[in-house]
Parts: structure tokens; sequence; C-alpha cells
């Protein structure tokens, strides 16, 4: 464990009974099979990488304007539609000397079931739409060489009422900054905006269907983040269904 100390591991415990409500449920396994394969590895490299943009893609100015001017490295969740859990990750960068983006990876991911929403609540199925700073990770496996903080803790192991596709959902984790204390584990329950809002909205590994909330992809792609994003280039995510993005 990266971040050693009971007091860590303890608040890790105490937030799982608020984790199960919020970033999976029993009730998921029903379509677990349904787009299986979606979420696979890597979509785009090399000869398909776009160098040199003057801006995120696909993303209007209401969001484009929340993306901080010191942030380098940009998660982008690309929504195929308002009601769809199907979605694409793509990671953007910008070069340490450059004042462009890089497109430097991608993956076919979900998110949640029901689709995307403006107005995120708790258990609505639906991922919020919006742009959120990442900064702390974590997960059922030991540290894959992760510049975030993180904490592994088997308190995040997903339950095994719940289908045999999903037990491994937690394995990496990226907790996205929506209605969380920051520079805390991932499942930390603290609701900043209350418990209405919803919370425990990550990043994670994927189980070939949309989610309670979060966005899911490949294990490649969760340790190629894990091993990438770094706190000192203030990465942020953007995400949202294609008509949200360009709002």
């Amino acid at each position: 464990m990266r971040i050693a100390g009971a007091v860590r591991v303890a608040a890790a415990f105490a937030a799982c009974g608020v984790l199960l409500t919020s970033c999976g449920s029993s009730d998921d396994g029903a379509d677990a099979g349904a787009n299986k394969g979606d979420a696979g590895g890597e979509q785009a490299k090399g000869a398909e990488a776009t160098t040199n943009l003057k801006r995120i893609p696909d993303v209007g100015d209401g969001l484009q304007n929340k993306i901080p001017e010191n942030s380098r490295q940009v998660v982008a969740v690309y929504g195929a539609g308002e009601d769809s859990a199907k979605s694409t990750v793509v990671l953007y960068t910008k070069p340490k000397s450059g004042s462009t983006w890089d497109k430097t990876r991608s993956w076919a991911a979900h998110n949640g079931k029901k689709g995307w929403t403006t107005d995120h609540r708790e258990n609505d199925k639906r991922s919020p739409v919006g742009v959120f700073s990442l900064t702390d990770a974590g997960g059922v496996l030991a540290d894959p060489g992760a510049k975030f903080p993180y904490t592994e803790s088997a308190s995040m192991q997903a339950p095994h009422y719940w289908a045999k596709s999903h037990w491994h959902d937690f394995d990496y984790v990226i907790a996205i900054d929506y209605n969380r204390a920051k520079g805390t584990p991932p499942n930390d329950p603290t609701r900043p905006q209350g418990q209405s809002k919803g919370g425990s909205i990550w990043l994670h590994m994927d189980h070939g269907s949309g989610t309670s909330g979060c966005v899911s992809l490949s294990k490649p792609g969760m340790e190629y983040l894990l091993k990438n994003l770094d706190p000192k280039q203030h990465p942020v995510v953007v995400m949202g269904d294609k008509r949200n993005l360009k709002a």
C-alpha cells in the first residue's frame, strides 16, 4: 500500500456501504453480457493519434472553459448518446513546452446504464456531465505504479452476490472528484453537496455493460491511466454525451 496507515484503511472500510450503492449494484448483472467486449483494449495509437490540437475536440465552450489553464492532461469521455451506456475514453496530453493538445490513447468504455445527466442524483443510474479533477486512486490490487496517491484495500472488493462478471470492477479505481473530498481514498464517504447528489463516481474496470454512474474501461486502459496521469499535470476528466459535451 503506497499510502500507509490504519486511518486510511479504516476510512476505506467504513465507506464500503456507500461504494456499493453508488458505483455498482446487484441488478447490474441483468445485462452484463449484452455488450461484452465493447470495452476491450486500446483503440487508437500510432498513425491514428492526432497532434497539435488547439482545443479538446467535440467539447463546446461551456465545458472547454472549465478546463483549468494549468491542466496538461485531459481524460475525455465521449458518450454515444444521452440515454446510451456506451462511450469512448480518450486521453489528451499537452507536451511540457507546448500549448496544444495531443491525442495519445483511446479505449472503448461504458458509462451509466441509463446514460448521462446534468443533474445527477443518487441511484439514477446516469453518469454526471461535467469537468472534474482527478486526484486519488486505489483498488483491490496492489499499486501498479500509479502517480496518484494510491490506497490498496480489500474493502473495495465488489460483493460476490453481484454477477460474477462484476467481481473485478474495483481492482483498479481512479476517483472522479464529483461530490467527494479530494485527498482521501476513492471510497471515502464524505459528500460535500449532500447524499442526494450521489457520489463514488469512478473510473474503474469494465464488466461489459453499463454501470451505476461510473465510467469503466479495460484493465490495460486503467493500468495505462494509473501509470501516466500525474498530479503535477493537474489532470481532469471531461465527460458527457455528445449533445451535452458540445453545449
